[in-house]
């Protein structure tokens, strides 16, 4: 790879990573990408969500309008590092908005025992 590629990539990933709040990625997001693109990847992300969690490929089909061919590269793509943090990413969001609820209704509940 060239030295001035490996310098733009390189400022390109430490751009994503100096962008903090989830509102400024977002605004980053929908500026530098077509929609079509937005679309593109979040429906890739929400296939292998869909794959981990054993959906169906009909069901996923169905559900996101995909077609079988962007189910089958994300299936071969499903064990890379990249993947894998982002479906980790994902489940620990998920873990942490299910024990949030949680939390929230021990706590109306011990108040209403206390009232």
């Amino acid at each position: 790879m060239q030295h001035l590629q490996r310098e733009i990539i390189n400022t390109f990933f430490q751009t994503l990573e100096d962008i903090k709040t989830k509102e400024d990625f977002r605004t980053f997001c929908k500026d530098f990408f077509s929609d079509k693109e937005l679309e593109t990847y979040v429906k890739r992300l929400a296939i292998a969500y869909w794959l981990k969690k054993k959906r169906s490929i009909q069901n996923i089909k169905t559900n996101l309008e995909v077609g079988t061919s962007e189910i089958e590269l994300v299936e071969k793509q499903l064990n890379t590092k990249g993947y894998k943090l982002a479906l980790q990413k994902m489940e620990a969001e998920e873990w942490a908005n299910k024990w949030s609820e949680v939390i929230k209704k021990m706590h109306v509940h011990t108040l209403n025992v206390i009232k």
